[in-house]
């Protein structure tokens, strides 16, 4: 597959809006609750973005002054905004330093995605621009990511309901995305800092430059170089690069494991949250894994039925993982959960075996962005000043 250069990706933003809009059938209802099948694979919601001019976007970001930059990563800086309608918008600028091919493509992917996505619970594509750069805008949420909030010890502790909020949202924006968009969109980057939340912590999921397309009759999607976070990452994807939507599940299992504990994906001794988690849930301590920080202060009922959900996501096992859907059932049931229907034979349970961020030999011991990229049979490195070794895999850290 080629990529699409800067001059291809102008080229195709010079047509006319109208080859957009012809031949489109009528929108149906995107919203949270909305209970229509999933359209045919060939069918597309009309694109509702627009294409910013760079001085439009300069002039709300006050020329990307540092004073708005509320986000920075690897590849890409984020700024805060103000349009002349006075509406706040959050600009993402791809960095000048990394101008390769691979980012381009995560830019088209992104526009591909959310141009076509329309859910309270997916962050809203406003639009793009590809003058001077490439830039994407965003509606702006206010509130930042669940990760600055969880984790920022100068904040006050996270409230048991915002929390609760957050899970069920995040499961019903994921759920759409697998079941209920115009094509099945697998995120590949779950995570609690790609949930970023409005002004009433409604949770949107963003961040879609992994994302991928799956057609309808595949059942599984094989891919390389493997790329995500550590933590996160499903073993049959992290060994093997399969991609389906039980890779989302399990990266949505660590994400509510994180919501209940307070504790971050990896720790500061390289051990992963979900192999410390998994033994306290399987003997049934469910208030062992809950935050300390919240004391008594949350509903059991809810605790009880987002740790279960937890335990089923982060099953090594994808053929015994739930489904988004039988996550939200599990989730959301009034009713007596029914855990006679998730045993496992004894054979599989024996083999539940997970692989751990605390079996990787890490050669310095600073905090790091466990973001990363490698290649089954290379070894690369993006932007690291330190590696992390694998078996005979070298894996480099984005930094």
């Amino acid at each position: 597959m080629k990529y699409i250069r800067t001059a291809s990706l102008k080229r195709m933003f010079s047509f006319k809006r109208q080859s957009f809009d012809e031949d489109l059938p009528k929108e149906c209802d995107f919203s949270a609750e909305s209970t229509i099948a999933p359209q045919p694979s060939n069918y597309f919601q009309k694109p509702t973005w627009k294409c910013f001019s760079f001085d439009e976007i300069s002039v709300a970001t006050n020329a990307f002054s540092s004073e708005n930059m509320v986000g920075k990563g690897g590849f890409a800086e984020v700024y805060r905004g103000i349009l002349e309608d006075g509406q706040a918008i959050a600009v993402k600028r791809l960095s000048k330093t990394s101008n390769d091919e691979r980012k381009e493509k995560e830019f088209l992917t992104e526009i591909g995605t959310l141009g076509h996505v329309s859910h309270p619970n997916v962050t809203s594509l406003l639009g793009c621009c590809i003058d001077n750069g490439l830039y994407l805008v965003f509606q702006f949420s206010s509130k930042g990511s669940v990760s600055s909030l969880l984790h920022d010890e100068k904040l006050p502790t996270m409230d048991w309901k915002t929390r609760y909020k957050i899970a069920v949202g995040t499961a019903k924006g994921l759920h759409y995305l697998h079941k209920n968009c115009p094509r099945r969109i697998i995120h590949r980057d779950i995570k609690s800092s790609n949930i970023l939340l409005t002004s009433d912590f409604d949770p949107q999921i963003s961040d879609f430059g992994l994302a991928k397309w799956l057609p309808s009759q595949w059942t599984h999607h094989s891919i390389g170089p493997i790329e995500g976070t550590f933590g996160h990452l499903a073993p049959e994807y992290f060994m093997h690069g399969v991609v389906d939507e039980k890779t989302d599940v399990f990266a949505f299992g660590v994400f509510l494991l994180e919501l209940i504990s307070g504790k971050k994906p990896v720790d500061s001794s390289h051990q992963s949250l979900h192999s410390w988690a998994k033994p306290i849930l399987n003997q049934g301590n469910t208030k062992e894994v809950s935050d300390p920080r919240l004391g008594e202060d949350y509903d059991l009922s809810q605790l009880s039925r987002l740790a279960f959900a937890a335990s089923l996501c982060i099953r090594a096992s994808p053929i015994w993982r739930p489904t988004m859907s039988e996550v939200l059932e599990v989730i959301l049931m009034e009713e007596e959960i029914e855990r006679g229907k998730w045993i496992m034979p004894d054979e599989v349970e024996d083999q539940e075996e997970f692989w751990g961020f605390e079996d990787l030999e890490c050669e310095c011991e600073c905090e790091c962005d466990t973001s990363f990229s490698y290649s089954p049979q290379n070894s690369i490195s993006i932007g690291s000043s330190y590696n992390l070794k694998t078996s005979s895999t070298m894996i480099a850290i984005e930094m």
